[in-house]
């Protein structure tokens, strides 16, 4: 038998702050874990280890520090995006909500830092800088109090400065919805490749025939695009000012980023507005799970995002990364796979409360 099979219960609290916190827990509460496994109260043992401040400023902030950038840069400043997401999870807001809710976390006040502004980062850098707790220092606030965003451009953490300043910068706004499902839904658009989807919504500034061969758009780029372009029209209204430092929207105008190399193929579909349609619900994307509530249509980037965060492989993604995180591996065998799929009910029927995952992945990794 292994020695991690007959570790005991101080053995097992030590192995589960470890891996929920990222440091060593102090002598009273692994005391207090210990007991609660010796009495079979695991998941209370593992939100002792959860409530260390730890578990905000290194664990979740290193988990998805590199979803706010295009370099997957774990190293990268805090800022609103992961501010934002900390908060959410300290909270137990439902994290179904992160790509559409109208929530921002900021630093409390009286703490003595720099105003939050929409064209710095000064706030949540001088937060990190002081290694404030997160536990308290982060209070929850909404984008349409703490910013000019109107209430239809707030799409939870893809509205954020962060979001948009690696996102929405130059190019098309293509890379907000490729970025998002890699982080979101651990897909990228090459296992999204459907080339059954209509090519009607495909803009014109793809060509056609790359080369001067339409084979190549026929057998590859219009697999990407017939489902990116639809999805990413919901973006139409939206850039980042890399003078100002800051989200632009335009409710009701078309942004020109969506009208570059437009000669390219000039029959191509002209974007007038922030309509967007999910075609991956048919064909072979219909296995990512999408929920039968919502219409999969809809304007603006809220609805879009709640139609990614609805779908089953946004709760497999979620349930995937924090499984990885805490057991310092990826599901591995039949039984590993068991367990990130008994967290994904867990987090779709328990209101999508990620700590409790946090819990989950480390009562089952604890004798690792």
């Amino acid at each position: 038998m292994s020695s991690a099979a007959m570790a005991g219960p101080d053995e097992r609290a030590k192995r589960m702050h470890d891996r929920l916190a990222g440091v060593a827990g102090d002598e009273a509460t692994l005391q207090l874990m210990s007991d609660d496994i010796a009495a079979g109260s695991e998941l209370t043992a593992a939100f002792r280890a959860i409530d260390h401040p730890a578990f905000y400023s290194v664990t979740l902030k290193n988990l998805f520090t590199p979803a706010t950038n295009r370099d997957f840069n774990v190293f990268a400043d805090l800022n609103d995006y992961t501010a934002t997401v900390i908060g959410m999870i300290r909270d137990d807001i439902a994290f179904d909500t992160v790509l559409s809710a109208d929530v921002l976390y900021t630093g409390a006040a009286g703490l003595g830092l720099p105003a939050f502004s929409m064209t710095n980062n000064d706030h949540y850098r001088e937060i990190e800088a002081r290694g404030l707790d997160l536990r308290t220092a982060l209070v929850r606030d909404t984008q349409t109090d703490r910013t000019d965003l109107p209430a239809a451009a707030v799409a939870g953490v893809m509205s954020t400065r962060a979001a948009a300043e690696a996102f929405f910068v130059a190019g098309t706004n293509r890379a907000m919805l490729r970025f998002t499902l890699v982080n979101h839904l651990c897909r990228d658009l090459e296992q999204l490749k459907d080339a059954s989807r209509s090519p009607d919504r495909i803009r014109q500034d793809v060509t056609r025939s790359p080369g001067g061969d339409s084979r190549i758009f026929m057998n590859n780029c219009v697999a990407c695009h017939t489902g990116m372009d639809p999805l990413a029209q919901a973006f139409a209204y939206y850039d980042f000012d890399t003078t100002a430092g800051r989200i632009v929207y335009t409710a009701g105008q078309v942004q020109p980023k969506y009208f570059i190399n437009a000669e390219n193929f000039p029959f191509g579909f002209v974007t007038e507005n922030n309509r967007w349609d999910n075609y991956w619900r048919e064909g072979r994307n219909a296995n990512l799970g999408w929920s039968d509530t919502l219409p999969g249509s809809g304007t603006g980037a809220a609805s879009m995002g709640a139609e990614l965060a609805a779908s089953d492989a946004f709760a497999q993604c979620q349930a995937g990364k924090v499984f990885e995180s805490v057991c310092l591996r990826p599901p591995s065998n039949d039984a590993d796979r068991s367990q990130v799929a008994a967290m994904v009910d867990s987090l779709k029927t328990g209101g999508f409360r990620m700590k409790q995952a946090f819990a989950e992945a480390a009562v089952y990794c604890m004798g690792d």
